[in-house]
Formats: C-alpha cells, sequence, structure tokens
C-alpha cells in the first residue's frame, strides 16, 4: 500500500514539475506576473522580501496547501478502496482507515492553521503571518 502511495505522489511531482515554467528566476526578463520583490516559481510568486515574513508566508501557505492536496488524494484512494472492496472486510477495514486518517490529518493542518493564526497574530502580533 505505501509503495502505491508513494508512485502516486511521485506522479504528482512530475506532473508539477513538467510544466514549462522557471523554477526560480531571480528578476530580469522571466519574471511575468510577479512584483519587483517576488520571485516566479513552479508554485507561483514568492516574496523575498525577508523583513516582513514574505517567504516564511509563502513556504507557510505552500505547505498547508500540499497538506490539503494531500489529504484529499488519500480520501480519494480510500473511497476507491472501498468502492473495488467487492464486500471483502479487510478491504473494506483498510478503505475506512485511510480516509479516517486524511480526515484527521485535514484537521489536524486547519486547526494548527487556527492556532498559528490566535498566537502569531492576534497575541504576538507577527507581521506577514
Amino acid at each position: 500500500m505505501r509503495i502505491k502511495i508513494i508512485s502516486i505522489f511521485t506522479a504528482l511531482v512530475f506532473l508539477l514539475s513538467s510544466f514549462d515554467v522557471v523554477l526560480a528566476a531571480p528578476g530580469g526578463d522571466i519574471k511575468g506576473k510577479c512584483a519587483d520583490n517576488e520571485v516566479q516559481t513552479a508554485i507561483g510568486c514568492i516574496s523575498t522580501d525577508i523583513g516582513s515574513g514574505g517567504i516564511i508566508t509563502s513556504l507557510l501557505r505552500l505547505s498547508v496547501g500540499i497538506g490539503g492536496g494531500m489529504a484529499l488524494l488519500l480520501m480519494l484512494y480510500g473511497t476507491f478502496i472501498i468502492t473495488t472492496s467487492a464486500g471483502i472486510p479487510d478491504k473494506l477495514k483498510a478503505g475506512k482507515e485511510i480516509i479516517s486518517s486524511a480526515i484527521i490529518g485535514l484537521i489536524f493542518i486547519i486547526l494548527s492553521v487556527v492556532l498559528m493564526e490566535i498566537i502569531g497574530v492576534s497575541i504576538l502580533g507577527l507581521p506577514g503571518l
């Protein structure tokens, strides 16, 4: 089962990296729609302004997006296992465990973002979060 998940993840990484986009183009004529203090990457524009937390904010958004996408893929994979189980109790149980683990992970991601918002922005007043 781990081999299937690893192969799905590898295929997604390959598909995302096969776009005709420069991975890190620091300034110049390749910038496209990015602002002056941003770098165009395969995942979008990332701010290079260290003072306002632009890099940290971009990395946090990226990690939350990847985590949510992986949770969605795991839920779809668990649904596929349940659908194709043909009533075999072991496969049904495995599919339910995959779906419940993905939902728990998604809840963990959402609660971590909320906690970071409460602590980082409301209490500490950190800029850029």
